[in-house]
């Protein structure tokens, strides 16, 4: 059996209380354009690119109290931490089947193949019970500029503020200040 073809990380998936600062932040003052978005219920889904098929994206639930999580960069927490998950990214639909059947000759549990319209995924978790996704992008939204009419790639019909801004402009109208955890520290 040969090993899978990775081609980097399709999307790291963290949480936000704060989908439209989070918008404003990546696309605006990161310059990770936005590409995609998913309403589901109560979930909105976002991501960003990141260049080359990767992106970072972004959970926001509408009922959730979700806090933030502040660290020295380079300090370990004094608590457990937890991020939603990591998906890596394989070139065709192919090399996706072709991991869900190795993974389960290894006799790791694995989704079914898990159709999100512009990307396709499988789900699994690590040893450590880290969740991981392999993911194929259908329709790869990075590398060129976003179609904000286009309902595939943006799908959530409500979108925030800073997305809205976008679609009607092209540009956002503001990016949130960040500070600095007073905490000072020499990255690792």
């Amino acid at each position: 059996m040969s090993n899978p073809r990775w081609r980097g990380i399709n999307h790291l998936a963290l949480i936000t209380p704060d989908m439209d600062a989070t918008v404003r932040f990546y696309h605006g003052a990161l310059g990770m354009p936005i590409v995609a978005t998913i309403n589901a219920g109560p979930m909105r889904h976002y991501f960003f690119d990141m260049g080359a098929g990767n992106t970072i994206a972004f959970f926001c639930w509408s009922d959730a109290e979700v806090g933030t999580f502040e660290k020295p960069a380079g300090i370990p927490p004094e608590i457990p931490a937890q991020f939603d998950h990591v998906s890596f990214n394989l070139p065709e639909l192919r090399d996706l089947i072709d991991l869900q059947a190795r993974l389960r000759a290894h006799g790791v549990e694995v989704t079914e193949l898990v159709d999100h319209g512009f990307v396709q995924s499988v789900y699994f978790t690590d040893p450590n019970g880290i969740a991981l996704e392999a993911s194929y992008w259908v329709n790869d939204p990075t590398g060129r500029p976003a179609d904000y009419a286009d309902p595939e790639m943006f799908g959530d019909a409500d979108p925030v503020p800073a997305v809205r801004e976008l679609m009607v402009t092209g540009e956002l109208a503001g990016i949130p200040s960040t500070h600095l955890v007073d905490e000072a520290a020499d990255p690792v």
